[in-house]
């Protein structure tokens, strides 16, 4: 009897291997796709708004400089809360 049981024990294992690397495998796509939406609105300069908005202090004098983006990584923080919601939502 226990040697029936394990081909078809083996068998869903492999089926749900095969099932997680597809999910695996299309979060590393969708996470790409997103770093590669990034960089293009970087590169054509579509984000040299952000870190000089209203909020972020930046003090500078000779010989210090301070930099703290408030509001940025506030706005960072959502779009990523809401991103990362959506996903788990959908997949």
């Amino acid at each position: 009897m226990e040697m029936l049981d394990a081909p078809v024990a083996l068998q869903r294992q492999a089926e749900l291997s095969a099932k997680m690397n597809r999910y695996v495998g299309l979060l590393v796509i969708v996470g790409g796709l997103c770093l590669v939406f990034a960089g293009l609105l970087i590169y054509t300069g579509w984000l040299s708004w952000f870190g000089r908005l209203p909020g972020d202090i930046r003090y500078e004098s000779d010989h210090v400089q301070v930099y703290v983006p408030i509001v940025s990584m506030l706005i960072a923080s959502v779009v990523l809360s809401v991103l990362f919601y959506l996903l788990r939502r959908f997949f």
